[in-house]
């Protein structure tokens, strides 16, 4: 029987325990002896691996759907050579399908007494942080005969933001909000208005915004025109109970509302109106307040990036205390959650006027767009029941969106990639009628 791997080259040293020799392997060993001398070399040529020193550096944040690259320094302090193959464990999540293998495994020579660097680079597919595991090398000798084997806890965190892909939308919207704010001012005063300047009456001038006093200090009729107030208060509500954790498409229903609140927030701090985020589900699950206009966006996405739903239903009467004790007077409160039929009937709808009588309401949710194909479907019988299960689903979604419209809530209604452009719009309405 021929001795292969550690029992060879024990027994080449001298040193195989006496309960595993065995006397037919006196011949072998004979024929053996180079081999197991050249095994025994190897071993003894390969660097320790132990000893070796290594520290991280590199990305610790990254938007979902890009790149992160972490660098790991390794040192030999031994006499001898380094040469060997490093595999850099990271959660499967940390890589796009079947990318893992050749993004984490590294060949390194290092001489002796120097440090080398590599680069492993991330691609995450999911939001949140992704923890390193362990670093594990195996050290060669020459003739890569034998290896020494071990690992090192090299700590790191890179922290996933969420995408933010609704930024696209923010210059059109930023153009409309100057429009709002003195450039193309408002001829009627609302409630979220304020005086702005005079200007000559022009025909097709609202005959109320006249202002009589300046009138008749002047040869020429003079128009009182108002701007949207600044400073007013907005109040983001996510919904991280288990209707939150649908899938549309490919991606759950709570990441395409992150994706709206982003957009909002961006554009309600450039308009001047404070900005605050509350998720809850039966407890609160993030909470920024407080946050000045150049802070909010980047506390908002750090916050929302370890956000996940949870699988149990929401307590609107908690949600509602809470959303009551964190918005001061006179808030938009934006609540991002279902129209489901259930949730909201049984849920929102008997707490709603608790939120309506102090605060100005706007509810979005996200539509499934294969809703909309299954309506359209004909031609065969599973197509025509599909579309007849559709255009009740539809109908059920469109009876719930006007129960609360008439409950003085507006209501935002779109799918996934037109959530946050719609919901930016009705912002921009409120500021333009002057009820915000």
């Amino acid at each position: 029987m021929a001795l292969t791997g550690r029992a060879a080259l024990l027994a080449a040293l001298g040193t195989l325990p006496v309960g595993l020799w065995d006397p037919s392997w006196t011949g072998v060993l004979a024929v053996n002896t180079p081999l197991a001398l050249a095994c025994a070399c190897d071993f003894a040529l390969a660097a320790p691996v132990r000893r070796l020193g290594l520290t991280r550096s590199g990305e610790t944040s990254v938007r979902l759907g890009e790149a992160a690259d972490v660098e790991v320094t390794v040192t030999n302090p031994s006499g001898r050579p380094l040469r060997a193959d490093l595999r850099d464990a990271w959660p499967p999540s940390s890589w796009q399908h079947g990318t893992e293998t050749a993004a984490s495994r590294h060949h390194l020579t290092i001489p002796p007494g120097e440090r080398r660097r590599f680069t492993t680079r991330l691609h995450p597919t999911r939001r949140g942080d992704h923890h390193s595991d362990r670093v594990t090398i195996r050290s060669y000798g020459p003739l890569r005969l034998f290896a020494r084997q071990g690992t090192h806890r090299v700590p790191w965190t890179v922290r996933v933001l969420p995408p933010f892909a609704s930024r696209k939308y923010l210059p059109s919207k930023l153009a409309r909000l100057r429009e709002l704010d003195g450039r193309t001012s408002v001829l009627t005063r609302g409630q979220g208005t304020e005086f702005d300047s005079l200007r000559d009456y022009v025909p097709g001038d609202d005959t109320r915004s006249i202002d009589w006093r300046a009138t008749a200090r002047r040869s020429t009729v003079a128009i009182r025109t108002w701007r949207p107030e600044r400073d007013r208060h907005i109040l983001l509500v996510l919904d991280t109970g288990r209707t939150s954790a649908g899938r549309v498409g490919d991606t759950p229903r709570l990441d395409a509302s992150m994706d709206a609140a982003l957009l909002l927030a961006a554009l309600a701090s450039r308009a001047g109106d404070r900005v605050d985020l509350l998720a809850y589900d039966r407890r609160v699950r993030a909470l920024v307040q407080g946050r000045s206009a150049g802070d909010v966006l980047p506390s908002l996405v750090n916050a929302l990036a370890t956000l996940e739903p949870e699988l149990i239903e929401t307590d609107a009467r908690g949600l509602t205390s809470t959303a009551l004790r964190t918005a001061p007077r006179s808030s938009l409160i934006v609540l991002l959650t279902s129209l489901d039929k259930a949730p909201v009937e049984e849920g929102l709808l008997p707490v709603l006027s608790r939120l309506t009588k102090r605060h100005k309401v706007l509810v979005a949710s996200v539509a499934d767009p294969h809703i909309e194909k299954m309506a359209a479907g004909r031609g065969t019988v599973e197509a025509v029941y599909d579309a007849a299960a559709a255009a009740q689903s539809q109908s059920e979604r469109r009876h719930t969106a006007e129960q609360l419209t008439r409950r003085g809530v507006t209501v935002v209604d779109a799918t996934p990639n037109d959530l946050a452009p719609a919901l930016a719009d009705a912002y921009l309405s409120l500021k333009a009628a002057g009820r915000l």
